[in-house]
């Protein structure tokens, strides 16, 4: 049998021609920059693909931003997990750069713990002359204390952040009172933990602990639970939700995009139910930490039925 490797098909290896997809008004010299164009101005078959992911996501975030009403300052964007600021480059380059002059103004802020990633940002910012763009060196629970951001930001966005760093963005999005967040959670642990502590006594109390008896199912059951459990909660908090699933991304297996709007009405009814899910499965203490419900903002509001 021979040891040699498999050739690589041709047309993964060669450059084809400039996509059509490519948005009427983008900087060719960002996405060469980003090396999704070769320096030729090439597209291969695997920057195709991470094009077209980005921009599927934009289109959710581009008709977000278009609803928020004009305002001082212009529209403010916090994206944490930023990693290369693929996506926030993106937007600034389509949408901020571009603005009408009812939303000029606006600021981009990349939040990632790599320090060598939000130096390489800063200087592709400098290069550009992306001038609205800052990037900080933080952990998402970090940024809600960091004075270099607003007090207030319109849209949060949080693309693969890792287990609990879904949950921080979206204390960070609740604490600086965001009109939109856009989550794509990514390893969710905590809940599967919890059900894989908890799971003898589940199931002598409840023959629906089958769903979780066996590993592999307690890690699927604990993010299904996760992303439910944070919807009933922003739902709680006042938001309406949607859920959809990101085709075509090579993450993960599945990946779950959940766009939170404000309706400055909080929901008594999915605080009642978030409550309830918790204690079924045992997961009454993160009430006290993930999923804090204030009585004032459940109590002395008009509430959704």
């Amino acid at each position: 049998m021979s040891s040699k490797k498999s050739p690589r098909r041709a047309a993964d290896l060669a450059p084809i021609a400039l996509a059509p997809e490519i948005r009427p008004g983008q900087s060719l010299e960002l996405l060469k920059e980003l090396h999704i164009l070769t320096r030729e101005g090439k597209l291969n078959q695997d920057s195709r693909r991470k094009l077209k992911q980005v921009y599927h996501l934009y289109q959710f975030i581009e008709k977000l931003l278009q609803e928020l009403p004009a305002k001082a300052g212009g529209v403010t964007l916090a994206d944490h997990g930023a990693g290369k600021s693929y996506l926030g480059f993106i937007l600034y380059d389509l949408f901020f750069k571009t603005q009408q002059p009812a939303h000029q103004g606006g600021h981009i802020y990349g939040i990632e713990t790599r320090a060598e990633l939000v130096q390489k940002s800063r200087e592709l910012a400098l290069k550009l002359g992306f001038d609205r763009m800052t990037f900080l060196n933080l952990s998402v629970a970090d940024a809600a204390c960091c004075g270099e951001l607003p007090d207030r930001v319109d849209v949060v966005t949080a693309l693969h952040a890792c287990d609990t760093a879904t949950d921080d963005a979206i204390a960070f999005g609740l604490q600086k009172n965001a009109r939109f967040m856009v989550l794509v959670p990514c390893c969710q642990a905590e809940i599967a933990r919890c059900l894989s502590a908890n799971k003898a006594l589940a199931l002598s109390r409840t023959p629906l602990a089958e769903l979780w008896r066996h590993p592999l199912h307690t890690r699927e059951m604990g993010s299904q639970i996760t992303n439910v459990l944070r919807c009933l909660y922003l739902e709680a908090r006042g938001y309406s939700v949607t859920v959809t699933e990101l085709v075509g991304w090579e993450h993960s297996m599945k990946n779950e995009l959940i766009i939170a709007r404000d309706t400055g009405r909080p929901n008594r009814s999915a605080g009642q139910r978030l409550t309830a899910l918790l204690a079924e499965f045992g997961l009454g203490s993160l009430l006290q930490t993930r999923f804090a419900l204030p009585q004032d903002n459940v109590a002395h509001h008009e509430v959704a039925a």
